[in-house]
């Protein structure tokens, strides 16, 4: 519309109204999708509904999808640069053969927010290295330190180290290490060793926790060496809150899965009505659209009160980090 006074275009209320309008619908339709109506029954079900808005499958399914396609986008690029993390978790969840490997950010303040997710066959190094550089073009940063939590994948681990270096901090989740382990043993073991393992993880102190566990080595080692290396490999990384001096604080949030599979159980709350996923895209919209809807309801980490500690010990490990790698290129040169 042109505006013959100022002669320059003009916005054209009525479009604006409608395209408004157009929008609030879709977002009531994707609300009402998510949490339980299929498109197939929308217009019986919406018809029950006061005021609700009666449209036909094939209208609900097209509003749906591209209200899913607009939150997809959201998370795929929204910037990162105005949060301070101090934790990233990573996790995989399996949708059908395949498997979406979620990032989910942890600021000083100790929200949970939820950084985006990248389709996978597995937790693929390389993969997962792309994944992460691309958080650092929308925004992430790095630079005092990450304290990274991740399983025993060595996948994660690789992409980690050649992402972010020194920078990245690595907290393998106890919970893992201990079933690992247990697996290996005979299923009258299982439960001692178990508890054993969860005794000393449960210690405050590195030097407690550390020769508790030596000690199940020991032990293990009579038995089963197979489970011996099962135990040694990533062990120090599975020590990392104790060594910093924040076991007792941080220990529920980040040496455990709860935090990552709580996530993953709310989205499976919205995703698991889906009966069969036809594609990739209706996928990742699904996963997107929940995640969002999620992030608001998500609880600051247990002990957030001790992430500037948490900070402060990054920036420690970091420069001593960076003083030995530096030491070591000197004495090369």
């Amino acid at each position: 519309m042109r505006d013959t006074v100022r002669k320059k275009e003009a916005p054209n209320p009525t479009y604006a109204r409608l395209h408004q309008q157009s929008a609030k619908v879709d977002d009531k339709v994707l609300k009402r999708v998510l949490y339980g109506i299929s498109c197939k029954n929308y217009r019986e079900c919406a018809e029950l509904i006061p005021q609700a808005f009666s449209l036909s499958s094939s209208t609900a399914s097209r509003k749906f999808i591209r209200a899913t396609l607009e939150k997809l986008r959201e998370l795929q690029e929204r910037s990162l640069e105005g949060y301070d993390f101090v934790a990233l978790v990573m996790d995989g969840k399996v949708f059908g053969d395949d498997e979406l490997i979620m990032a989910l950010g942890v600021t000083i303040g100790g929200e949970n927010i939820p950084l985006g997710f990248v389709q996978s066959g597995a937790e693929n190094a390389r993969v997962t290295k792309d994944f992460l550089n691309g958080l650092i073009e929308r925004g992430l940063r790095y630079d005092n330190g990450l304290l990274c939590i991740i399983d025993g994948a060595k996948g994660f681990r690789k992409a980690v180290h050649e992402v972010f270096g020194a920078h990245g901090v690595v907290q393998r989740r106890q919970w893992h290490k201990r079933e690992n382990i247990v697996d290996y043993l005979r299923t009258d073991l299982q439960p001692a060793f178990r508890d054993k393992m969860r005794r000393a993880y449960a210690k405050d102190g590195h030097g407690e926790a550390n020769a508790a566990l030596q000690t199940i080595k020991k032990e293990l080692r009579l038995i089963n060496e197979s489970a011996v290396t099962s135990l040694e490999e990533g062990f120090e990384e599975t020590l990392t809150l104790h060594r910093l001096g924040l076991a007792k604080e941080l220990r529920k949030s980040f040496s455990a899965a709860n935090m990552i599979e709580s996530v993953n159980a709310l989205i499976g709350q919205r995703t698991d009505k889906v009966d069969r996923w036809r594609n990739s895209n209706q996928q990742q919209r699904w996963v997107a659209t929940a995640l969002l809807d999620i992030e608001p309801r998500l609880n600051r980490v247990s002990g957030y009160r001790h992430l500037p500690m948490l900070r402060a010990a990054l920036e420690r490990e970091v420069r001593q980090a960076m003083g030995q790698n530096n030491g070591k290129e000197a004495a090369v040169a």
